[in-house]
């Protein structure tokens, strides 16, 4: 009798104290009932060139009205005949009215460019209180002021970071620490889609597995220079890639790239992700020049030493031990990397000790973001997957599709990540051809809900439904001496069970913009202490704060407890 009550009182310890083991939230499709249903035009059904497959379309999350709701921004692509003669679909801007729907007022509000896109940055790059965009293409890109009100303005020409190039990723954040966001764009290839024979037949082919035709590249091409844009503070920007080193290392494919402060010095460094070219990181040297480093610490190659053909990135401190860690999407039959940042010594490539190489090796990973799904206290991890090459379907001897499911990976606590796709609702299993995603509560009930673009399809909302069953923080940060939204600032949350460290930063994934806000998990916890450490190397404290609250903090040294959802 005495052993079982010993076992009884132990089974309900693991269910009343932990209910994250036994109550798993699940994702649910809303795509329709939430009016998204945007479709993606990202070349011809039938690939026939590179830029039909890549980079594909990214989404942004941000609040684009000041009403305290995220909205979502939404890049779509074009086809040869449509870039050519400027009728392609689109982009939108869906306003979120607050009850689960959203309306499309992109072309009332100025934003809805009929290029061909791929990604979006968001930041308020004039310090005025509104959030800005910046829209990367094939071909000139493009940076619209928000006027406020719900209305943008085109002043590409006017701040000169529009290019020519075959743009993907690009980050706002300030790399010289002088109080306003500078500007990183990857770019990918070099390319003149107008010199595609009209005839398909004639079209350049190349081998894939099992034999296939499919269309070359990106090996044989010309990599497209990225570009470092320096906010000169009057609405205008200045090319300093040459100046700043940036050029040395500037020569691959550019698909992803985030900027963070790896080192733990103070200042924002680079990373980018190279197509079948090594990955680069760009070491910030007190805000004047930058050094590429990652060949000798450990995140250019894999544990082999071999290039990957990466595509997305993120970082997060995922073992909570107070350094940025980083995870890199590849292409199909290569894993996936996850670099544990080991301080002085560098990273280490150790995606084979945490459960993370087998689940990935079939599938072609794109976007991905460190996020605490289940507001644990520890970072999970999403990957959206998609081919490139539709041919694939073609034959059984590929081992893979062109429609592939995206992955969940749950944290365990321990070092270890598991896979928890199949069992994390509906809206986890559906397999499309995705590319950009982006995260944030949209509905602000307290857990991180995601939006998926799909390559020639409909997109994807999952709404987070039981993550909410523990408790979470959500911090927004607003600068007065630095960057309005405080891109760059430290937020670690510290309770009973431990610390938890994030960085102010949209900017991760691929081709899109997460929620600025930070959402931390804090499981059983009801009350946390806050420390926010500024951009220019200040600290401010708040202590006991109560969870499952938005805590809004000025570098004034003012903040506030609010409900989610109330206007900033």
């Amino acid at each position: 009798m005495i052993l079982n009550l010993s076992f009884l009182l132990v089974l309900f310890s693991s269910l009343v104290l932990a209910p994250s083991l036994w109550s798993q939230p699940v994702f649910v499709e809303k795509t329709r009932e939430a009016g998204l249903m945007f479709y993606n035009t990202f070349g011809e059904e039938k690939k026939r060139c590179i830029l039909g497959g890549h980079p594909g379309s990214g989404a942004a999350f941000f609040d684009h009205d000041g009403d305290g709701d995220l909205d979502l921004y939404v890049i779509n692509g074009a086809t040869r005949g449509t870039y050519v003669d400027k009728s392609g679909p689109g982009n939108a801007l869906f306003r979120n009215r607050g009850d689960g729907t959203f309306l499309d007022v992109a072309e009332e509000a100025g934003v809805d460019d009929a290029g061909w896109g791929a990604g979006v940055a968001v930041g308020d790059y004039d310090n005025d209180g509104w959030r800005d965009l910046y829209v990367t293409n094939y071909g000139p890109n493009l940076l619209y002021r928000n006027l406020g009100e719900g209305k943008f303005a085109d002043v590409t020409a006017t701040a000169g970071v529009g290019g020519e190039e075959c743009s993907a990723s690009a980050a706002f954040f300030d790399y010289d620490g002088d109080g306003d966001l500078d500007l990183y764009v990857a770019n990918y290839v070099v390319f003149d889609i107008e010199e595609l024979p009209d005839d398909p037949t004639a079209d350049e082919k190349c081998v894939y597995v099992a034999g296939l035709r499919v269309y070359c590249g990106p090996l044989g091409m010309v990599g497209a220079g990225d570009r470092l844009y320096r906010n000169e503070g009057d609405g205008r920007f200045a090319d300093v890639t040459d100046e700043t080193g940036i050029a040395a290392a500037n020569d691959y494919y550019g698909l992803g790239m985030m900027p963070e402060d790896y080192d733990n010095d103070g200042d924002m460094d680079i990373f980018v992700i190279n197509d079948e070219t090594p990955n680069v990181l760009f070491r910030n040297d007190g805000g004047q020049r930058f050094v590429d480093v990652a060949p000798a610490i450990g995140v250019a190659y894999n544990a082999d030493g071999e290039e990957e053909s990466g595509m997305g990135v993120d970082a997060g401190d995922y073992d909570n031990d107070g350094d940025m860690d980083f995870y890199v999407t590849n292409f199909y039959r290569e894993t996936n990397t996850l670099y544990l940042n080991e301080g002085e010594t560098g990273f280490a490539d150790i995606t084979s000790l945490t459960g993370l190489g087998i689940p990935s090796i079939n599938w072609l990973g794109w976007s991905t973001r460190f996020f605490d799904y289940d507001n644990d206290e520890d970072l999970d991890l999403f990957v959206a997957n998609g081919h490139v090459y539709p041919e694939v379907d073609l034959s059984e001897f590929t081992g893979t599709t062109y429609a592939q499911p995206n992955l969940l990976f749950a944290n365990r606590g321990d070092g270890d990540f598991v896979d928890v796709s199949a069992s994390s609702g509906a809206g986890m299993t559906v397999s499309k051809v995705s590319r950009g995603a982006c995260f944030g509560d949209y509905d602000d009930d307290g857990d991180v809900d995601l939006f998926v673009v799909n390559l020639n399809d409909t997109p994807t909302l999952l709404r987070n439904d039981g993550g909410n069953e523990n408790n979470w923080l959500t911090v927004m940060v607003q600068g007065v001496r630095d960057n309005r939204d405080g891109v760059g600032a430290r937020v670690l949350v510290v309770t009973s069970s431990g610390s938890q460290l994030r960085t102010v930063n949209g900017s991760s994934g691929y081709l899109g913009h997460n929620d600025i806000r930070v959402h931390i998990g804090l499981g059983l916890q009801t009350r946390a202490d806050v420390e926010i450490t500024w951009p220019d190397g200040t600290v401010q404290r708040i202590r006991d704060v109560p969870a499952s609250k938005l805590l809004v903090v000025r570098q004034d040294g003012e903040h506030w407890i609010r409900e989610l959802g109330a206007a900033e």
